[in-house]
C-alpha cells in the first residue's frame, strides 16, 4: 500500500474533483476544497460474561467547503457519483454572489511517506479473535475479587480512506487504521458503586493486541482499581500542593490549556491566551508539545483533515508560548499558515484546528523528590473527566484515583476528589516536572465532532491548587 491508495475503495479522480470545484467556484468563492471519506467500522461489547453486540457498518460521503474572504460555507452529501458531487456544490455556491470567478489550478498528486505502518488489517482479521481479547480482559478483571458485580468490555476498530482535494489543485489520499478496547469494571457492596477503566487504543491493526496490549493485564488492573476506590474514603477538599500522574494526568493540560490554544478559539478572540506568542505563560521547567508525527499513535496523521503534511509542533518552550495549532480558514483570519492541525470527526463536519499527540515533555525532577518535600497535599495517580471554559480557562476534573500524601508520603487511597482552577495560573504553579512521560487515549469532542487524540505527561507537581471532596 502506498499513501493509504486500495483499489477496491469507492474515490474520484482529478478530472471529476476539478469539474466539482469549479461548479463551488461558479457564483464567486475565492477557494474550493472537497473531503471524501470511506470508512468501515468494526465493533464488539462483553458484557455479563457474554458478546451482547456485534456491528459493522460503513460511513461514506463527501463535504464540500467554500471561502469566500474570512467566511465559509459548507456542505455534505452521501451521494459521491458526479451527480449527486455537483449538486452539493452548486448548493455551497448558492450561498455566495460575487462578480468574481476564479476556477481551480491544475491537479497534482501529492504524495507522502506512511509513517504509520499497519501489519494486520483488522477488516482481514477473524472476528472471533477480536472475541478472544475481550474475554481475556472479561475474566481477569472479575477475578480480582468478589466485590466485583459487573464488567463491560469494547473493542472497535476502524479503516477510513481519505480523498482531499481544493482550488488550489491539491489532490491526496490517506489511510488511517484505528483499533481500540475498553474494559469497565464495577465493584459494588450492595450500597454503593464505584469503577475504574482502561482504554488502549492505537493507530495501528491487530497486531496492537499482539505485541503492545496484554488484555488480561489490563482487566486486572480495571478490577482492582474498582475494589481499591470501594473501599476508599471521601477526599477532603481545599487548596493544597498535588501531584499529577504520568498517562492521562496529562488531560489537565489538554482541557485547561490546550483547546485555549487552538486558532478555533484564538482566532475569534475567545482565549485567554491571544496575543500572548513569545510571552512567559507558565513555569520555565514547562515545554508542552501537540505531535502529529509519532508513528503508530493513536493522535498521529500522514496528513490532516485540509491535506497538510503532519506536523511536530512546539506550543510552549520553557515557559515561553511559540506556536498555536492553526487550520487553514482560522490561519487566513489569523494572518498565519497552518500548521497541520485541522481535524473533523467525519465527511459530516467541517474541520478546525485541533489537538493531535499532546503532552507536557519530560523534565529533570526526580518522581520520589517531589513526593518527600511536598508536605500534605493529594497524589491524583489517575485522572478522568472534566470540563472547561476556554475563553476563561477555568477548569473542573474529576480523579478518579487519588491518594493522600502527609508529611511527605503517599498514603491513604481517596475518592470523589476533583482539581479545580484555571489554566494561565496552574501553568504557573507547576514547579516540579517528572523524567518518564507516557501518553494515554481519549476522544475529543469541539466544533469538529469527536476525534482520536492522545494525553500525556511525566509527573507533575502543581504547588497549589484546589482540591474538591467533602468539607
Amino acid at each position: 500500500m502506498v499513501n493509504g491508495e486500495r483499489t477496491d475503495r469507492k474515490m474520484i479522480d482529478q478530472k471529476l474533483a476539478t469539474d466539482v470545484l469549479d461548479a463551488a467556484l461558479s457564483t464567486g468563492g475565492d477557494f474550493a476544497e472537497i473531503f471524501l471519506e470511506d470508512r468501515r467500522n468494526h465493533s464488539l461489547i462483553l458484557q455479563n460474561n457474554r458478546l451482547e453486540t456485534v456491528n459493522s457498518n460503513r460511513l461514506h460521503g463527501a463535504g464540500i467547503r467554500l471561502y469566500h474572504g474570512l467566511s465559509a460555507v459548507y456542505a455534505y452529501t452521501n451521494a459521491t457519483d458526479r451527480d449527486g458531487l455537483l449538486r452539493c456544490a452548486k448548493e455551497v455556491a448558492s450561498a455566495i454572489r460575487d462578480e468574481r470567478k476564479e476556477t481551480c489550478r491544475a491537479m497534482h498528486s501529492a504524495t507522502h511517506a506512511d509513517i504509520h505502518p499497519v501489519q494486520m488489517r483488522p477488516s482481514d482479521t477473524d472476528a472471533r479473535k477480536k472475541a478472544e481479547v475481550l474475554r481475556a480482559a472479561n475474566a481477569s478483571a472479575r477475578a480480582t475479587g468478589a466485590e466485583i458485580s459487573q464488567v463491560i468490555c469494547g473493542y472497535n476498530d476502524s479503516e477510513q480512506d481519505v480523498l482531499i482535494a481544493n482550488s488550489d489543485g491539491l489532490f491526496v489520499k490517506d489511510t488511517r487504521v484505528y483499533s481500540r478496547m475498553s474494559c469497565r469494571a464495577i465493584a459494588a457492596n450492595g450500597t454503593e458503586n464505584q469503577e475504574a477503566y482502561e482504554t488502549p487504543g492505537a493507530l495501528r491493526g491487530f497486531e496492537y493486541f499482539v505485541t503492545s496490549v496484554d488484555p488480561a493485564a489490563l482487566g486486572k488492573r480495571a478490577g482492582e482499581g474498582a475494589i481499591l476506590m470501594l473501599h476508599a474514603p471521601v477526599c477532603p477538599s481545599g487548596v493544597m500542593p498535588v501531584v499529577i500522574g504520568n498517562g492521562f494526568g496529562g488531560v489537565i493540560f489538554h482541557e485547561a490549556c490546550g483547546h485555549s490554544l487552538e486558532a478555533t478559539s484564538v482566532a475569534v478572540g475567545m482565549s485567554e491566551f491571544c496575543g500572548k506568542l513569545g510571552q512567559q505563560i507558565a513555569d520555565p521547567r514547562v515545554t508542552a508539545i501537540d505531535d502529529g508525527t509519532i508513528p503508530n499513535e493513536w493522535g498521529s496523521e500522514n496528513v490532516d483533515d485540509e491535506g497538510t503534511p503532519t506536523t511536530r509542533l512546539v506550543l510552549i518552550e520553557n515557559g515561553i508560548l511559540k506556536n498555536y495549532m492553526i487550520d487553514r480558514l482560522n490561519g487566513k483570519r489569523m494572518g498565519m499558515e497552518p500548521t497541520g492541525s485541522a481535524r473533523r470527526q467525519s465527511y459530516a463536519f467541517a474541520p478546525t484546528s485541533r489537538m493531535r499527540n499532546t503532552y507536557i515533555a519530560p523534565g529533570n525532577d526526580d518522581d520520589d523528590e517531589m513526593i518527600a518535600t511536598m508536605g500534605n497535599g493529594l497524589f491524583a495517580a489517575k485522572m478522568g473527566g472534566g470540563s472547561v471554559n476556554p475563553a476563561t480557562g477555568e477548569f473542573n476534573f474529576a480523579v478518579s484515583e487519588g491518594y493522600l500524601v502527609k508529611d511527605g508520603k503517599i498514603t491513604t487511597p481517596v475518592r470523589g476528589a476533583s482539581l479545580i482552577g484555571k489554566g494561565a495560573e496552574i501553568l504557573m504553579q507547576i514547579d516540579r516536572v517528572g523524567k518518564n512521560m507516557t501518553m494515554a487515549q481519549g476522544m475529543c469532542g469541539s466544533l469538529s465532532g469527536s476525534v482520536p487524540t492522545n494525553v500525556g505527561q511525566p509527573w507533575i507537581r502543581v504547588k497549589s491548587i484546589t482540591v474538591g471532596g467533602r468539607s
